[in-house]
């Protein structure tokens, strides 16, 4: 279980990558371990959606990005198009590598089409470390002694229950 960003709804225009890259690197922020590798990646793909998709006739892409914990989830959805997003085999081309770019990078990636467009979705993994909790003081009574003892203990997480 992860926690949903944020999602930003674009135009289908070239500009939109860059907004997109602003976006991503601003709900990740600057410390997150995935972060270059994410901006990348949603660059790419808001790309070719802008690029190939039918988007790019006056419609809009939205890009949705949530944390899961040990992966980063991104979602980026367009009006669809003639093909399905594939992986080229001419990786010399002029275009065609943004792809390759994704399958490199990202721990998984997929699409998925419907009637209301496509998605094209990866996942960007990374070691899960929790920051340093602070040990909390609390005060106690000592069943035996009848006196009060300070305890040190951390605070519960919801992954410390069953």
């Amino acid at each position: 279980m992860g926690r949903l960003l944020g999602v930003i709804e674009l135009a289908g225009e070239p500009r939109s990558a860059g907004m997109a890259r602003e976006f991503a690197r601003d709900k990740l922020g600057d410390g997150h371990p995935v972060v270059d590798s994410v901006v990348l990646l949603v660059s790419e793909v808001v790309t070719n959606s802008v690029v190939h998709s039918n988007s790019r006739n006056g419609g809009k892409v939205t890009v949705a990005l949530a944390d899961c914990h040990d992966f980063v989830h991104v979602d980026v959805v367009d009006a669809g198009g003639e093909e399905a997003p594939r992986v080229r085999e001419d990786e010399s081309g002029e275009g065609g590598r943004g792809l390759h770019i994704v399958q490199a990078l990202a721990s998984s990636w997929g699409v998925r089409q419907d009637l209301a467009g496509r998605t094209v979705w990866f996942q960007v993994a990374y070691e899960y470390r929790p920051a340093a909790l602070p040990l909390l003081p609390r005060q106690r009574e000592s069943p035996e002694s009848g006196e009060t003892a300070l305890q040190s203990v951390r605070p519960l997480l919801w992954g410390d229950f069953p």
